[in-house]
């Protein structure tokens, strides 16, 4: 085989070999799903602060190429627990942290202004106006109390 021939070959392999996934690597879901999610905050729950309820959130992620209109978007945990959005606008490729307890809302941070810890050990949904399911999640509280749902 000519040294042409071997560099060609050599370079396909690497190029295939390169642009596979790897094995056991996750996929990245499309359209808005769960991301990162902190259902145990560090520290004991007790005394209850707003800090340590804020520890707590969940992160709800558009993974599309245009900004979604939330108003109406539901995230319901397993125990009963829900959220509604209100007027929201959840930009491409954007994040927005849902906490616990109080605070001012923002572009990148929402509050459930609840004095509980909401997201338990359990599991939960997210549900668009209608009840269009877009994601669910589980988590435990084995662990380091943090998961990441996609």
């Amino acid at each position: 085989m000519k040294k042409t021939a071997v560099l060609a070959a050599t370079a396909a392999l690497t190029t295939a070999l390169l642009a596979a996934p790897q094995a056991g690597a996750a996929t990245h879901q499309g359209g808005l799903h769960f991301g990162a999610l902190q259902f145990d905050g560090p520290g004991a729950d007790l005394p209850q602060t707003n800090a340590k309820l804020n520890a707590g959130y969940v992160d709800p992620h558009n993974n599309t190429r245009t900004a979604l209109q939330l108003r109406g978007y539901t995230v319901k945990t397993a125990s009963g627990y829900l959220y509604t959005f209100p007027t929201f606008t959840l930009g491409a490729w954007k994040t927005v942290r849902l906490k616990n307890g109080q605070g001012a809302n923002s572009s990148g941070t929402v509050f459930q202004k609840k004095n509980n810890f909401w997201l338990n050990n359990s599991s939960g949904s997210l549900t668009a106006p209608g009840g269009t399911k877009k994601d669910t999640c589980s988590w435990r509280a084995k662990g380091r109390g943090s998961t990441t749902c996609h």
